[in-house]
């Protein structure tokens, strides 16, 4: 029996609301790997936002490629890791990209709090949207040989 996702298993499953791990390859130092807010439709590309200036994105940059690993935090456990290349980096527009996940990881109000609290904070021309298009994926689903709680 394979613990390993359908395409549409994962690809769902990518697709829901998790707080994904970036995990980002460093000259002479060990990956940098941090928790990341991200959007992800079945089929499609994954989407981040970032400091164009912060260590995240000088290495997105540098390596125009990144892993993502999401997963459960309750047993029965599943995760789903995708790499890829980076298609673009592009200027982040608050309403087209930063509000829409703020909303998506906060809810509405709590995410309109948070964009505009960080519009305050940071310019909005330094953030940029990192799309990357899965071609590694990886994923295990413990429920199918444990079953559900």
């Amino acid at each position: 029996m394979t613990l390993a996702m359908t395409k549409e298993e994962r690809e769902s499953f990518l697709a829901g609301v998790h707080v994904g791990i970036i995990s980002l390859e460093q000259d002479g130092a060990e990956p940098l790997a941090v928790p990341i807010w991200y959007q992800y439709e079945p089929g499609g590309e994954v989407r981040i936002v970032t400091g164009r200036e912060s260590r995240k994105g000088k290495l997105i940059e540098a390596k125009r490629r990144f892993t993502l690993c999401v997963q459960t935090e309750a047993p029965p456990y599943k995760y789903v890791s995708v790499s890829g290349p980076v298609l673009a980096i592009e200027q982040c527009d608050v309403e087209r990209d930063l509000r829409p996940l703020a909303r998506r990881y906060l809810g509405a109000e709590l995410g309109d709090r948070y964009v505009a609290e960080s519009s305050r904070e940071v310019p909005s021309t330094s953030n940029v949207v990192v799309r990357m298009k899965p071609k590694r994926w990886f994923s295990v689903d413990y429920a199918k040989k444990y079953g559900t709680p």
